[in-house]
């Protein structure tokens, strides 16, 4: 079934296109919701006209789009989480919390927009890619990091501050000193 779509579908396409569709998608998706009306001579007609406006649309789109991007593409955001032995992570980063992070940096990005193959489950730093339109893009940067701070694992931790505090040397003399004073109370 031939449509033609008054708004952008993701998978489907963009304002003003004319999409040869399932019968079933058109029928139960795209025209209860308005996305979509069919392609008669008489919607093409009034398409036509409105042609101008949808180019308008989609290069102010674009245009938004290059914007956001240049704002992006130096973009640092600190993601805290808490951090299990190994640097392994209670849970994991997904979208959203890249995208709540990068909305505290005054940028608005869908969760849809961030591409990522699977969640982050591991601290690091990582480029995550955000495909703000088809011919746009964009690279930001999240460091993962332990909430305690830091990027150490928290057993990396644990050995550097027991090597620090407690020299093996006294542990043994106080364990003399306690052995010799359980003999003496004999």
């Amino acid at each position: 079934m031939k449509v033609i779509l008054t708004t952008d579908v993701d998978s489907v396409g963009y304002m003003g296109e004319i999409k040869d569709v399932k019968r079933g998608l058109a029928r139960n998706f795209l025209l209860p919701k308005k996305f979509a009306v069919e392609a008669t001579p008489g919607n093409i007609k009034v398409w036509d006209k409105k042609q101008k406006i949808v180019e308008k649309h989609q290069i102010n789109r674009k245009e938004d789009a290059e914007s956001l991007s240049a704002g992006l593409s130096g973009l640092t955001c600190n993601i805290k989480v808490k951090v299990g032995e190994e640097g392994k992570l209670f849970g994991s980063v997904t979208t959203q919390d890249i995208s709540d992070e990068i909305a505290t940096k005054g940028f608005k990005v869908s969760k849809k927009d961030i591409v990522l193959d699977s969640p982050i489950k591991e601290v690091g730093s990582y480029d995550i890619a955000v495909k703000i339109h088809p011919e746009v893009k964009a690279s930001v940067k999240v460091e993962v990091v332990n909430e305690e701070g830091g990027a150490e694992a928290p057993q990396e931790k644990a050995a550097a501050s027991e090597t620090e505090t407690v020299p093996s040397e006294t542990t043994e003399e106080q364990a003399q000193a306690e052995t010799q004073q359980e003999q003496e109370d004999q």
